[in-house]
């Protein structure tokens, strides 16, 4: 029998397993960034259009993501179990399920132009959006593929091969982007389409370097991942959809928490939303630290759930808790103390509205301090209860959270009370609070008492 962990022991195992994931999402952002920055030097249609077309692509693939994001918990609990028939079982139809999820979605890229026409766009942004989509659209399955992938050797904690294939992708990403998109080292100038096929054969690539090591990696061939990967498995099909929709739909909520109060930062003016979009990249990026935790919190959990570890799951929970509350506290000092530095990062000094848009920008990371804590507080409880194997509950406790208690409040602060944009994250701040007492108060309740 293992003997049970310190908590130095606990906070060892949860950094050795989450600073990967920590790095592999904030090079997940950079290829966003890098397809951002390289569209903006080639105009401002093709930015708009890419822009457009890469949110719709993203919100897509959040949905179909939770069937992928399902294998970790599920992993790791029958590692716990020593159960290494189920891991293959599992991460199989989880790969299964994000095959059918890309091509059932496929068909909404097509006729993508009438959807952005019916939401109001215009005509040219949506006549290219749709291009872009088109192709863009075929790397949906691969993309829900590299997902499922990475779930599978998180749990298996081989997160460093995740995070340096991550890393090679962007590189391979931004090399094609400059290839494809301008037309250079002799390469067809396709602009937005060529950002496009370069996000395809990027997910591609990726797909395929983690398939190869996942199958051929000696620790890991014992598992035989693809071993008849064409025979249906119904009975582990339906548990990792019942337990990977959920996430899929928890992950839509929050991300359309973040996609509404940036409409109605719009209806307030140009310069304050410019100011929120920057506030919410530095907020973004702290996150993925707060993420990447909850991620190995995820494994964790789920391991000590397998080997009925009631004592280590909850000292592993408070440990992984605290140290991205630690974390949280570092970033609202960051903030508080230098937000005007931070947000001039991002402007042209030259530009005459930078000044405006820094006062505002400084306000926003002054409140986005006040809700750090928070925020770390209710991914940290998603991920454990996700290790738990937990999520429909915390799905509608996150939706309540999210759409009945944060929107609201924050078009009620930001309008009828006249607070404006500092109203807006107010309001986040308050969901995102109701969030985090609910979901902790869940797992708390439902975690195994130690004997």
């Amino acid at each position: 029998m293992t003997p049970p962990l310190s908590k130095l022991g606990h906070a060892k195992a949860v950094l050795t397993l989450g600073l990967p994931l920590v790095g592999s999402h904030l090079a997940q952002m950079l290829l966003h960034v890098t397809d951002t920055v390289m569209l903006g030097w080639y105009g401002v249609l093709e930015l708009a259009s890419v822009v457009l077309g890469a949110s719709a692509f993203f919100i897509v693939f959040i949905l179909g993501s939770g069937f992928g994001q399902a294998v970790m918990p599920m992993v790791a609990q029958a590692l716990g179990r020593g159960d290494e028939v189920q891991v293959r079982r599992d991460t199989r139809m989880g790969l299964w399920l994000s095959i059918g999820f890309g091509l059932l979605c496929y068909p909404v890229f097509w006729q993508s132009e009438a959807i952005l026409l019916a939401l109001g766009q215009q005509a040219d942004v949506s006549a290219l959006a749709q291009a872009y989509l088109r192709i863009a659209g075929l790397g949906m399955i691969p993309a829900l593929l590299v997902m499922a992938l990475k779930s599978y050797l998180a749990a298996l904690e081989k997160t460093q091969v995740v995070l340096w294939v991550t890393v090679a992708a962007v590189v391979l990403n931004a090399g094609m982007n400059y290839a494809l998109i301008f037309g250079n080292w002799g390469a067809p100038e396709l602009g937005v389409r060529g950002a496009a096929i370069a996000s395809v054969l990027t997910q591609a690539v990726t797909f395929v370097a983690l398939g190869f090591y996942a199958h051929w990696q000696p620790d890991l061939r014992r598992f035989n991942l693809f071993q008849r990967f064409w025979r249906p498995d119904w009975q582990a099909m339906d548990q990792v959809f019942k337990l990977g929709w959920p996430i899929g739909l928890t992950g839509l909520m929050e991300g359309g928490l973040f996609q509404a109060s940036a409409l109605m930062m719009g209806w307030i003016g140009t310069m304050e939303l410019a100011a929120h979009g920057i506030a919410l990249e530095v907020t973004a990026l702290a996150f993925m630290v707060h993420l990447g935790l909850s991620n190995a919190a995820t494994v964790r959990v789920g391991r000590a759930m397998g080997r009925g570890d009631a004592q280590g799951l909850r000292d592993g929970a408070k440990v992984a808790l605290a140290m991205s509350l630690l974390f949280g506290v570092a970033m609202v000092v960051l903030f508080l103390a230098l937000p005007a530095q931070i947000v001039a990062l991002f402007l042209d000094k030259a530009n005459p509205q930078s000044a405006e848009i820094i006062a505002f920008g400084t306000i926003l990371l002054a409140l986005s301090a006040l809700f750090q804590m928070v925020d770390a507080t209710q991914v940290m409880a998603l991920g454990f209860l996700r290790g738990m194997q937990d999520t429909r509950v915390p799905m509608w406790l996150a939706v309540f959270s999210y759409w009945v208690i944060g929107i609201p409040a924050s078009y009620v602060l930001a309008f009828p009370l006249g607070l404006g944009g500092a109203g807006l994250w107010l309001g986040l701040t308050v969901g995102l609070s109701v969030a985090a007492g609910l979901l902790m108060w869940r797992f708390w309740a439902r975690a195994p008492k130690a004997a």
